[in-house]
């Protein structure tokens, strides 16, 4: 895992380059370097830092050069020894035994025909020093970032957001549309950026830029087309076995040259991979979180610890115990720093906290249960989706009655939240609404009229854009099963655009690398071959990835209520965080630039002091993109620090 980054026919291309390096210097302690070559009337740089994981030997540094070829990569192959044998077989004699090389003599041979046979995560860049052409190409599923930047005819291209900032002097323009789906979703969709200058290559994808200026963007893999295979399997009787797709990627996702751990919150998703690890790794480390006694009962908080540790000791796991109870006015800029967009999930925090104690007790390596709830229908929205649909059948005035009594709950008193009140009146808020915005409200922030009076009447027009998009993307498919159709739209959108991306740049600040298991091209079709009924199953969800975890995990674990990888949001908020709030309404950037409404947001903060809503989620979010708009409006490239009249 690393950090890579380059320009192509870019002015001062060297410079550039080392200033982008540099700042990615979190993602590659272990070395640098860096690549330059002419093309036509340009020249291409590229850099690299790099995290050593596999071939730790110079064999394996980069960028990688041989036989007129370039190559600076970010990312694992899993599939690399089945790729090196079929190579060797062929006549290709390897230097090392890097998976960089692998790829490389790959593309020597296939080119992009490579792509679909690549099985991990990956961004890299190639250049041709024959044809002078750089191609750039994204992995699947979108585990890895790839950002890039044009100008004239020129491009530069990193691993983060925050480094194309930097050399460009912070004068890119902030893409408004990019803040309105991030208060709408509490992150920035994969599709947008938060600059109108830069853009993500989409994952599946590869795009190449010839000398003469030209280009040309071809997609290899297709979410959309997995899915309608998975499909046609169902149709033909076609039954994965899941329990062996998902113990075949966790091997070989603990493929390493250097020690790996998991994380182990104690739900199933991780507690499965930890189980199945800890064969192949017996004595393996994983790494758990608790949080302060007094916010964990004002959130009302599950217990999870307690089951992380029955894991542990029935595997025979070395499971290392975090209390999370951070200074999170300190913590908050950093984080909203490292994650380069407006992200608002605190369990970001989580991630970074664990990985940096793995990273202080030598563990350069983590593995993560992340991918299994959007692709197994895990989380409560996929239930309550369900739910819904029967919800909608009692009749209208019983719905209202019931919508008029929950509301008159408060959702929180001055010693503790109520969740369940919380839940039942996010459950009525879309219950009686069609499929696709029912979805959609189940798990964004809030709804068109809500995000209209919160915004500048300038951008109503941006909000409806935003809208129309997820609906675009939710209703892109033939499927016709709602709960695959639910799983699909999250790998899309949900996926990429929030869970696998702060899991990158929170683990990357911490200088780890997080693989995801669950997120590999042969689960995900496994996955999609596999009827919702067998996802959802009465009130369970996750179910069939429940039976096949049920053959290694005691009951107890498998079948427990699903935990929570956040935070104590509302106990920060009404405490650590009460003075920094105020300070954000009265008088922060985004209200004194016009984008947020001051009367809005104190309508907010009121509600939830009485308890009559949980707006802690939203409130959160609008510190995150208050400092992230900070520091896009200062171009200083640092984390941001708090108000000055804010102490903690």
């Amino acid at each position: 895992m690393c950090g890579i980054a380059g320009t192509y026919r870019w002015p001062d291309g060297k410079a550039v380059t080392d200033r982008l390096t540099a700042v990615l210097a979190h993602r590659g302690p272990d070395a640098a370097g860096r690549y330059g070559h002419p093309a036509g009337d340009g020249e291409v740089q590229l850099g690299h830092r790099r995290l050593s994981i596999i071939d730790l030997s110079e064999t394996g540094a980069q960028p990688m050069v041989s036989g007129g070829l370039a190559l600076t990569y970010n990312g694992e192959l899993y599939n690399a020894p089945e790729l090196r044998a079929e190579l060797e077989a062929a006549g290709v004699r390897f230097r090392g035994t890097s998976d960089t090389e692998v790829l490389l003599e790959a593309w020597r041979r296939w080119g992009t025909d490579c792509l679909p046979r690549l099985r991990g995560m990956f961004a890299f860049a190639v250049f041709d020093e024959r044809t002078g052409e750089l191609t750039l190409a994204r992995d699947q599923l979108g585990i890895k970032p790839l950002f890039l930047l044009r100008r004239g005819g020129g491009l530069v291209f990193s691993s983060e957001l925050k480094a194309l900032a930097a050399v460009t002097g912070g004068k890119l323009e902030v893409d408004h549309g990019a803040l309105v789906a991030s208060l709408l979703y509490y992150w920035v969709p994969d599709s947008r950026c938060a600059y109108r200058e830069a853009e993500k290559l989409p994952p599946g994808t590869w795009l190449r830029l010839r000398p003469d200026g030209r280009e040309e963007r071809g997609r290899y893999w297709s979410l959309k087309e997995v899915a309608a295979e998975g499909r046609e399997r169902a149709l033909a009787g076609e039954v994965p076995d899941l329990a062996a797709v998902v113990e075949e990627s966790t091997r070989r996702h603990l493929m390493s040259d250097v020690p790996v751990a998991t994380f182990l919150s104690g739900g199933l998703d991780s507690s499965y991979l930890t189980a199945l690890a800890a064969r192949d790794r017996p004595g393996i480390s994983a790494y758990t979180i608790g949080f302060r006694a007094e916010d964990a009962r004002f959130e009302a908080m599950p217990d999870d610890l307690r089951y992380a540790r029955q894991v542990a000791a029935r595997f025979g796991v070395d499971l290392h115990e975090i209390e999370i109870a951070p200074d999170v006015l300190d913590l908050l800029p950093r984080m909203t720093y490292h994650l380069d967009e407006p992200i608002g999930d605190p369990a970001a925090i989580n991630t970074y906290l664990i990985c940096s104690a793995a990273r202080e007790a030598g563990v350069k390596v983590m593995l993560s249960g992340m991918g299994a709830d959007e692709l197994f229908a895990g989380y409560r929205k996929h239930l309550a989706n369900v739910l819904a649909l029967r919800y909608q059948r009692v009749p209208r005035p019983l719905r209202r009655g019931l919508s008029t009594a929950v509301d008159r709950l408060p959702v929180a008193s001055a010693r503790r939240g109520y969740r369940s009140v919380r839940f039942a009146k996010r459950f009525l808020s879309f219950a009686d609404l069609p499929e696709e915005t029912a979805f959609r409200r189940s798990y964004t922030m809030y709804d068109r009229e809500e995000l209209l009076a919160l915004l500048h009447p300038d951008l109503a027009g941006t909000v409806d854009d935003v809208l129309t998009e997820h609906a675009d993307v939710y209703e892109d498919n033939d499927l016709d099963d709602f709960v695959n159709r639910m799983c699909l739209g999250d790998a899309r959108m949900f996926l990429p655009g929030l869970n696998l991306a702060y899991t990158d740049r929170s683990s990357m600040a911490a200088s780890t690398e997080v693989r995801v298991p669950y997120v590999d091209v042969e689960v995900v079709r496994a996955a999609f071959a596999l009827p919702g009924d067998r996802k959802i199953a009465g009130r369970q969800g996750k179910a069939v990835l429940k039976e096949a975890a049920a053959s290694v995990l005691p009951r107890e674990i498998v079948y427990r209520p699903k935990g929570l990888f956040s935070a104590p949001l509302r106990a920060w908020m009404s405490r650590d965080l009460a003075p920094l709030v105020r300070e954000v309404v009265q008088d922060g950037e985004l209200v004194r630039a016009g984008l947020l409404r001051r009367e809005a947001l104190r309508r907010m903060v009121a509600e939830d002091a009485a308890g009559q809503r949980d707006f802690s989620k939203h409130l959160w979010h609008v510190l995150t993109l208050e400092y992230w708009y900070r520091g896009a409006a200062s171009g200083s490239g640092a984390p941001p620090g708090p108000p000055p009249s804010v102490t903690a």
